[in-house]
């Protein structure tokens, strides 16, 4: 199927880097897992060749360093660090758009590696083509190489994933609420994983296994038979500044008072639950905050909703509050 040829390409730009497939192009929607194969490419080439150079960034990071680099005057520095790599891989591309003059020094450090037969792999939720601001020789050359997408996964392997992400995670869920997991919601890796942690949240902190009817009532606001709106990230914000009594301007302020910093976290996670935002996205609506911020915060409620009561029942009660406002 389509996400095996995608993954045989990125074995392949591994194995032969800069000779094979080159740029490889991958798109898909988000939660697909694009992040997780450029990072797959990048360890397995250093396995295979711990010699090479690979950097990973987001193309939001890119245009962050050649910003940084015009306002300090040290752009031979950024081009040393982007144009010195013998893999260089790109997360979220489409971040570019309508940004000329980051194009524009895209083009030229894509010249300059392509030039040299060094290996570069993109991802974007988009084909080159349906990227509508790109600059049209950057378009042809991201199809100079192999462009190819990932989709959904079907039913068995939702189930396969879930079943791998529980023993990983050492969580036991009945066969039947995986079953309900994987028949209703088809199109994202992440909410997959993400309503199984909510299960495991609920068994770590009430100490029993919920049922069928008890896994539904957990899972009622991400189930998608459940979702006649959509989630706005605003939304989101809106409400936790509501709950927790804080400005919205507090929260999305540099502020690091620890009240303020959790009820952001706890923002930026729901907004990842929630809505179908990319990292970039989200921390651009959290006070223009780098990708990598917004994967902290995620990954701090995650592990705390597994073992702190106080933090699980702030998740339900937002969620809920949330639900009922759209």
């Amino acid at each position: 199927n389509s996400n095996r040829f995608a993954c045989t390409a990125c074995l392949a730009v591994s194995e032969k880097p800069g000779k094979t497939y080159n740029p490889l192009f991958i798109y898909g929607g988000v939660g697909l897992g694009k992040t997780h194969l450029l990072h797959a490419i990048g360890q397995y080439t250093l396995q295979l060749y711990p010699d090479k150079i690979v950097k990973y960034v987001s193309a939001e990071r890119f245009l962050n360093d050649f910003i940084n680099s015009l306002r300090y005057k040290n752009i031979f520095a950024f081009k040393e660090n982007y144009r010195n790599n013998d893999v260089l891989l790109v997360d979220d591309i489409h971040f570019l758009e309508d940004k000329e003059a980051s194009q524009e020094e895209f083009f030229h450090t894509f010249n300059a590696l392509h030039d040299t037969n060094r290996q570069i792999v993109l991802s974007s939720d988009r084909s080159p083509k349906n990227i509508s601001t790109l600059e049209e020789r950057l378009r042809s050359r991201f199809e100079w190489g192999l462009v190819t997408d990932i989709t959904p996964p079907d039913l068995e392997t939702r189930l396969a994933i879930l079943k791998k992400y529980s023993e990983r995670e050492k969580i036991s869920v009945p066969d039947d609420i995986l079953n309900l997991i994987a028949e209703k919601i088809t199109s994202n890796i992440r909410e997959l994983e993400g309503s199984l942690t909510r299960i495991a949240a609920f068994t770590s902190l009430t100490k029993s296994k919920p049922d069928l009817v008890i896994a539904k009532n957990i899972l009622k606001d991400i189930l998608p038979d459940d979702k006649e709106h959509k989630t706005s990230i605003l939304t989101i914000i809106k409400e936790v500044s509501k709950y927790f009594s804080i400005p919205i301007n507090d929260i999305l302020s540099a502020k690091r008072n620890k009240f303020i910093s959790h009820a952001r976290q706890l923002a930026m996670y729901l907004s990842r639950d929630l809505t179908s935002s990319s990292l970039p996205r989200i921390g651009k609506s959290f006070g223009d905050r780098d990708h990598s911020t917004v994967i902290y915060a995620i990954s701090k409620i995650a592990d705390l909703i597994k073992t702190d009561r106080d933090v699980y029942r702030q998740i339900q009660e937002i969620t809920n509050k949330i639900k009922t406002s759209i």
